[in-house]
């Protein structure tokens, strides 16, 4: 992404596993690291200085860049009711709001509003998102012209955003199990496993861009037709994400109609292993936990969405020790944040177990960096600060009113236990300094154009 050779000075940076001081970072014209040296007093001439800790650029794992039009609004309309009045509020309430915002949706505004969302992420310190696609049609089910007309919106703002994406093309066939699809499903199906591999075939990566495949859930994909979609992840080598055990309700349903968890049907048609990733696994059971993690496939946890829909904690300390990697997604948006969502992945276990420590900072940076670029498809292209790799890098402040104080080689721990998204300062991808000084650089005045995409699909 970058057009020319720059030089950044890193006042701090964690670069293999600890915090070095005045640190030169070489980008080339390829947007690649060619010299990393620490140790040096003063910015060379022509440098970027970069003031705070300098980390590998952060990855979101999972996300629905739609679901950013529900923030707020959909608190308020779950809670409307009030107490004790009509149903409770539930994933499956939530979804029914989902539903409306995805209706409304056509190419040109999915367009405005990825766009802003992922200069949101951008200037989160996001410098990858893996992007779980469905909206694949017009409503109704009617394909557009170019059959890969919304894929090519998200791809195109990522582009324009100034971050890299892996699109997770994603197959939806059914409501539930031997379910057609409702309503408002219909524009998410390409009607058969083989439908949905011909059309996603014509989708081409670049170097700011990978293709991935999804299946959305077992109750969404007919289990015939789960091999079909793994196959074609196969033969690529491309990554392969599939929402896993987020509802009770999935679960139940699934033993009722195969006599199986989603886990064990998974490991069944092929679809577990390491370029596999089980997206929010929150209600597994022992054997669950010991296929995913004998077949390395990785989870993406997503705290702080799976604490919005009350969906519960997952086993992440027990997944891990398995042999599942972890990485971490910010999926519906009611924050875009990595650092919480390492956070939340933390002291959400401290909850459930009544203990601490289950990670130290390090190993939570390592799951918002090297192992989420691994889940997108990136490998050992992204996720470090060494010679060879990506130059997408994020700067987070050490001086603000939440990271004041302790000493910078305790910069890891302020940053996961005490920053947040506003304490990021700089984002760099592949060179190009995309977020300088907490300000994006490509897409002006993204608070308004966020305001502005979401207004236009709700009518305000």
């Amino acid at each position: 992404m970058s057009l020319t050779a720059q030089t950044y000075w890193a006042e701090h940076a964690w670069v293999d596993g600890s915090v070095r001081s005045d640190v030169v970072i070489v980008a080339a014209a390829n947007g690649r690291i060619t010299a990393v040296v620490p140790g040096s007093p003063r910015p060379p001439a022509g440098s970027v200085t970069l003031r705070g800790l300098t980390l590998p650029g952060l990855a979101n794992a999972h996300s629905h860049a739609f679901h950013r039009a529900l923030r707020g609004v959909v608190q308020a309309e779950d809670g409307a009711e009030g107490p004790g009045e009509g149903a409770p509020d539930s994933f499956w309430t939530w979804r029914e709001v989902m539903y409306g915002i995805a209706d409304r949706l056509t190419p040109d505004s999915y367009f405005e509003l990825a766009r802003a969302v992922y200069a949101e992420m951008a200037m989160a310190g996001i410098t990858c998102v893996g992007e779980f696609h469905y909206l694949h049609h017009a409503p109704g089910g009617a394909r557009y012209g170019d059959p890969n007309a919304m894929g090519k919106a998200l791809i195109a703002a990522a582009a324009e955003a100034g971050i890299r994406i892996t699109l997770l093309d994603t197959c939806y066939l059914s409501s539930g199990f031997g379910a057609e699809p409702n309503e408002h499903q219909l524009r998410f199906s390409d009607g058969t496993a083989e439908g949905w591999a011909e059309r996603v075939s014509g989708l081409k990566g670049d170097g700011n861009t990978r293709i991935g495949a999804a299946i959305h859930s077992v109750r969404a994909v007919p289990v015939d037709q789960l091999a079909t979609v793994a196959g074609w992840a196969h033969e690529r080598t491309a990554p392969l994400h599939v929402h896993l055990s987020e509802q009770i309700a999935e679960n139940d349903a699934c033993v009722e109609a195969h006599g199986f968890t989603p886990t064990r049907l998974l490991a069944d048609h092929g679809v577990l292993g390491p370029r596999t990733t089980a997206v929010h696994a929150t209600h597994l059971t022992p054997g669950d936990i010991r296929l995913l993690g004998h077949a390395s496939t990785g989870v993406c946890m997503c705290p702080t969405t799976e604490r919005d829909l009350a969906d519960g904690i997952g086993p992440a300390a027990e997944l891990q020790s398995a042999g599942s990697p972890l990485s971490l997604g910010s999926d519906s948006h009611a924050v875009i944040d990595i650092l919480e969502e390492a956070r939340a992945m933390e002291l959400d276990e401290r909850l459930r177990t009544r203990a601490r420590g289950h990670w130290t900072a390090a190993q939570l940076l390592r799951a918002a960096t090297v192992d989420g670029h691994a889940a997108l498809g990136w490998g050992a292209d992204a996720g470090r600060i060494e010679v060879g790799a990506l130059a997408d890098l994020t700067t987070i402040a050490l001086d603000s009113v939440r990271t004041a104080g302790p000493p910078p080689r305790l910069g890891p721990e302020t940053v996961v236990f005490a920053a947040t998204n506003a304490d990021v300062r700089h984002t760099v991808v592949g060179g190009r300094h995309v977020v300088r000084d907490g300000a994006h650089q490509l897409v002006p005045r993204v608070p308004q154009a966020l305001a502005e995409a979401i207004a236009a699909l709700h009518g305000w």
